[in-house]
């Protein structure tokens, strides 16, 4: 599973040009992805409904005035005023249409010739050529076009909608129940209640209580769901959030997505796989590594560091290793486009030059270089796991 797009979406970042750079890095990191592994990876788009935000501190306080906290384009406005910083239920209504016209740009991007294996394939080689000769991006990139063109070769023709279009799906926090609820509807047919607001919906961290209304409107779905776990969560925790959220035990129903931290991922997540095996739970295991790697600068700018993702990357697939389990997915925050909001990678982001091109509206996002780095990194990894030789 690759899972990718913005902190939280907003209204005065969307346009078409946005929502087709997010699209095409995914695409470009999923090819990488799948030809490393020799597993169909599974694309979802932190889009078309991603846009409210849990907030650490119910208000923000600036030059000793002190006002509700900003909790996203859905619920109130970024600038710093008491009419800005009002519930507005209205906004619900515009994020519905943004939301609706994001589907129809993916549907249009995903089915129309835009996702041709051969242009994401291009696109790779864009990224290559800003490495170093000989490097591992290089060798799998080169073994990518080998591939195709052998492929065309013995005849097979790569203008069939097979290699021209994608399956793309979506998916949001569930965060703000008066929107999820608004959008549940009955399957006429089979007599399920769906989520009509996106394809899959994730639990965050701070709203996943036992007894939470979160769990509760989530039980009662039939969306394939998630839940965001920190070090903080028990592995007794987990097991009954399980039960919970998938009562029946249903393969792919239900994904853990993991954000600790590289060291205590080691430390804390063999405990919770456990518990998860010895209980016989059906769970795809999905590593967030870029929330539990967050820092604030001198200067101010909040940043991730491309090294501290990476690890926790690799920590997430020792401890599979070590466990006997399964890896199934990446989950990150991420941009197609050129931004400096994550320091360190190939684009040699650093604190100083952060405030060049800083553009998020929330928490930083790895910049397309940024994302397609880590994918080629991921499919080294996966490639060995798979058994494969090493490139």
């Amino acid at each position: 599973v690759l899972m990718g797009g913005d902190c939280a979406e907003s209204f005065k970042e969307f346009h078409v040009n946005h929502v087709r750079d997010n699209f095409r890095v995914i695409m470009q990191m999923a090819l990488v992805m799948t030809f490393g592994s020799a597993m169909p990876v599974v694309k979802i788009g932190r889009m078309a409904g991603q846009f409210a935000k849990p907030r650490s501190e119910p208000n923000e306080v600036i030059d000793g005035v002190s006002l509700p906290s900003y909790r996203g384009d859905n619920v109130n406005q970024e600038e710093f005023t008491p009419e800005a910083r009002r519930n507005n239920p209205f906004l619900m209504v515009k994020a519905y249409h943004q939301s609706a016209q994001t589907l129809n740009i993916l549907r249009a991007f995903s089915t129309g010739g835009f996702a041709d294996i051969s242009r994401l394939h291009a696109w790779n080689l864009d990224f290559v050529e800003n490495t170093e000769e000989g490097s591992r991006y290089r060798r799998l990139a080169a073994k990518v076009d080998e591939s195709l063109r052998f492929m065309k070769a013995i005849g097979v023709d790569t203008s069939k909608p097979e290699f021209t279009s994608v399956d793309f799906y979506t998916a949001h926090e569930c965060l703000l129940l008066p929107y999820e609820q608004a959008l549940t509807r009955q399957d006429s047919t089979t007599g399920k209640w769906y989520d009509c607001s996106s394809h899959m919906l994730w639990v965050g961290e701070r709203t996943r209580d036992l007894d939470g209304a979160h769990l509760e409107f989530t039980r009662g779905i039939g969306n394939p769901l998630g839940v965001k776990i920190s070090d903080k969560c028990t592995p007794e925790e987990l097991i009954r959030i399980i039960e919970t959220m998938n009562p029946q035990n249903i393969p792919g129903k239900l994904s853990i997505i993991v954000r600790m931290g590289a060291e205590k991922l080691r430390k804390n997540l063999p405990g919770l796989i456990r518990a998860v095996q010895r209980e016989g739970k059906a769970v795809v295991w999905i590593s967030d590594p870029v929330h539990g790697n967050t820092r604030k600068t001198e200067n101010g700018f909040k940043t991730r560091d491309f090294d501290n993702i990476r690890s926790e990357l690799r920590a997430f697939f020792d401890v599979h290793d070590e466990m006997g389990s399964h890896p199934g997915g990446v989950h990150l925050e991420l941009t197609g486009e050129d931004v400096t909001e994550c320091t360190g990678g190939v684009s040699a982001v650093t604190d100083d030059t952060l405030r060049h091109r800083y553009n998020t509206a929330c928490d930083p996002r790895l910049n397309g270089s940024q994302a397609l780095e880590l994918a080629f990194l991921i499919a080294e990894r996966m490639r060995l796991k798979s058994g494969l030789p090493p490139l």
